[in-house]
Parts: C-alpha cells; sequence; structure tokens
C-alpha cells in the first residue's frame, strides 16, 4: 500500500445501540490534496476525524493512515498527524513555553515556520494563551499545526471564530502549505470559506459519503447560475429561490470550467444525491 493514503473500508461506528452513526463507510485519500469534509450538523464529520487521528475506536471495519491503524496509538504515526478540534483548551502559558513543551513530539517542526505564522496571525509570543480571545487562540493552533509539517493536517471547523481578515489569512496559509507529501482534511460547515481552498470535495449524509469530486471536475460537469426563472427547456437538477430569482444547478453542456457555488453544490448534493451523481457517472 502507499504509505501516504488514508484508507477506510467497511466503517461501521456507533455511539449506542439504537443508532448507527456510520454503516460501511468506505474512504480513499491522497497524499497532495486539501480534502473539504462536508455535511450537515450530526452527520458525523467530527466522529470522523477523531476516528482518524485515533481518538474514537470503530466498532467494525478497516482503518489505515499511512500503512497504520490510528486506534493502535502507534508513536511514530502520532507524530505525523496534527488535530485541531472545534473545542480545545489552552494552558496559561506562552506561546514561547507552549512551543519548547510540544513541539519535540513532532520531528518535522519548522521553529522558523512557526515564527513566521505567528507574525503573520499577529500573536504575541509572551502572553498567556488561556488570556487570548477565542479566535486568536485558533490561530495560535493553526499556526503551530502547520509548523508541525505532519503528513496528515486534520482541521475540524478552522474558521469558527476568525473575523474576515483572519479567513483570508487561514487561506493563505493553508494554501502556501500544500505539498505532496502532506494531506490536509478540514470539516466545515461554512463552505463559503473554503470556497477555492478545498479540492476534492467529500459531502456525508446518513453515515455514507454521498458525494466526492475534484473541483475540476465539477466544474467541467456543473452548471450554477442565477436566473430570474427556471428554465422549462434544459433539466434543473437542483433549484432554490432567492431574492430576486432562482440559483439553479445543471449539467453542463459547453467546454469551459465554471465558478462553482460551495454552497449551493452542497444543498443539491443532499437535496438529490442520485441526480447530482449521474452526470459524474456519464448517465443520462
Amino acid at each position: 500500500m502507499d504509505q501516504g493514503m488514508v484508507r477506510v473500508s467497511g466503517l461501521t461506528f456507533s455511539y449506542n445501540q439504537k443508532q448507527t452513526l456510520f454503516n460501511n463507510l468506505d474512504m480513499q485519500l491522497e497524499l497532495g490534496n486539501v480534502y473539504g469534509l462536508l455535511g450537515k450538523n450530526g452527520a458525523g464529520k467530527t466522529s470522523l476525524l477523531r476516528i482518524l487521528s485515533g481518538l474514537l475506536y470503530s466498532k467494525e471495519g478497516h482503518i489505515e493512515v499511512k500503512g497504520h491503524d490510528p486506534s493502535s496509538r502507534n508513536p511514530e504515526l502520532l507524530s505525523d498527524i496534527f488535530f485541531l478540534p472545534e473545542e480545545f483548551f489552552l494552558p496559561a502559558i506562552s506561546a514561547v513555553r507552549y512551543q519548547k513543551i510540544y513541539s519535540p513530539f513532532y520531528p518535522k517542526f519548522d521553529t522558523q515556520l512557526f515564527s513566521r505564522y505567528l507574525d503573520e496571525f499577529q500573536i504575541e509570543r509572551n502572553c498567556k494563551l488561556s488570556e487570548l480571545s477565542y479566535g486568536q487562540k485558533k490561530k495560535f493552533l493553526i499556526a503551530f499545526g502547520l509548523a508541525c509539517n505532519t503528513a496528515l493536517c486534520i482541521l475540524d471547523e478552522p474558521t469558527n471564530g476568525l473575523d474576515i481578515p483572519s479567513k483570508s489569512q487561514f487561506r493563505k496559509v493553508i494554501a502556501s502549505s500544500v505539498n505532496e507529501e502532506r494531506l490536509f482534511l478540514i470539516s466545515t460547515h461554512q463552505v463559503r470559506d473554503m470556497e477555492l481552498l478545498i479540492d476534492p470535495v467529500i459531502i456525508i449524509d446518513e453515515g455514507r459519503i454521498i458525494f466526492q469530486q475534484g473541483y475540476s471536475q465539477i466544474s467541467n460537469r456543473l452548471s450554477i447560475e442565477k436566473v430570474p426563472e427556471i428554465p422549462t427547456t434544459t433539466p434543473v437538477l437542483f433549484s432554490q429561490e432567492e431574492l430576486g430569482g432562482y440559483r439553479i444547478v445543471t449539467e453542463k453542456t459547453s467546454a469551459d470550467e465554471s465558478v462553482i457555488d460551495m454552497e449551493t453544490l452542497f444543498n443539491a448534493v443532499i437535496s438529490a444525491p442520485e441526480s447530482v451523481n449521474k452526470v459524474f457517472k456519464g448517465e443520462h
């Protein structure tokens, strides 16, 4: 197996006997990508991230991250995974002290890169991390995580709590960190924050992956546009009413790539997964 892959096959997981969160879920992720994991609240995004990082254990199925089962908590694997949860705790110590304590767990930690990110995010090095605002705390952890240079970087709702300039900074630093030896998996419900960053797009619903496509495939196959009226001569895969008309999703008829409205794509896939996926299978 390619050691740079994440492979999940037949994953079944539940918190109790009454409700199964994942049922026979399959997924394969490749290095060099920024995967966007999208889904409704309660779809299991955070649970899946925690399973991949070894913080939750699956009931059934086979999971490999760089050739290891993450539930084994292998130190070699854990040193190559950084997981930023949506909810976190930071101690009452400085950024400098935090680095000294935790960076040794990550052999590829880049001190100069960390310093650069702190400057970019305007994080004071000597103030107590516990006294920072939520947004500043999150930017500190993003800076630390990116400086770890792990092969797998998992970010759960990373733009929550960030203001507009900080979201722009976040997209910039993530884009500059992508290379063929790293894999980013970003879970978000703030879909617009991730436009032009996440690629491929993974959408999860009712315990299974219902959509997984790269941005170029999406823009080559689908057209998303605003129209004053829903057309009657063109098959419409999805439509939603908005001020001044409708936002519609149709199969593309031209060869030009189109700009994808990620929020509309998500709503279309959730509402009509079979119709949207048929376009990518060449079924008409």
